[in-house]
């Protein structure tokens, strides 16, 4: 499942798609310093985008801790089948995640690592909900679902990319979740062999 992803564009850039969808995103803690970045690993801070209190068309970006402790382990993943996500939904934005495989070449060790991106767009969202925890503060997850054609031949599982239209659904509450979480049409994602 995905433990490692990618984002390798600027604050700047961000909040320019973010406006062409008419949602504003605000800076309450101050414009988070964004170093672009080849792997965002479990446990490190990432970007999110969250609902202010005006709504959806009104968010913030903030940095948080990819994944809370649950029983000593991290929960970086967390399986949407069947749920709504009544509160706390958050837009994880990459521009590219990793999947890995065993190894085609019998002779490496290491498994191979695919790296998937969204085909046209330099950025997509990830479908996140976020939680205070005693031990790490705020702290995010990604959802997951039943594999779509692109992801299919390389893993069981998902992440939940957001069609980019609905990136203002998922940050409002009465939108249904389980109506926003669907697999991306076959061609949506590019793959490729890397590391």
């Amino acid at each position: 499942m995905c433990n490692d992803y990618r984002l390798m564009v600027d604050v700047a850039s961000i909040v320019e798609d973010f406006a062409h969808l008419k949602i504003k995103i605000r800076f309450g803690e101050g414009a988070p310093n964004l170093a672009a970045r080849e792997d965002i690993k479990i446990t490190d801070m990432g970007p999110i985008v969250r609902a202010n209190n005006n709504g959806p068309a009104d968010a913030e970006l903030v940095q948080r801790r990819w994944s809370w402790p649950q029983n000593k382990r991290p929960v970086y993943n967390f399986r949407s089948d069947g749920r709504e996500f009544n509160s706390n939904r958050c837009l994880i934005i990459a521009d590219g995640f990793y999947e890995f495989t065993d190894p085609t070449d019998s002779k490496k060790k290491r498994k191979d690592k695919w790296l998937f991106t969204k085909r046209d767009e330099p950025i997509f969202c990830i479908a996140g909900i976020w939680r205070e925890t005693p031990d790490v503060g705020e702290a995010f997850t990604m959802l997951t679902m039943e594999p779509g054609p692109d992801i299919a031949p390389y893993h069981d599982r998902q992440i939940v990319i957001l069609e980019r239209d609905s990136w203002a659904d998922w940050l409002d509450p009465s939108v249904s979740a389980k109506s926003l979480i669907r697999p991306l049409p076959a061609g949506t994602l590019n793959v490729e062999q890397v590391g």
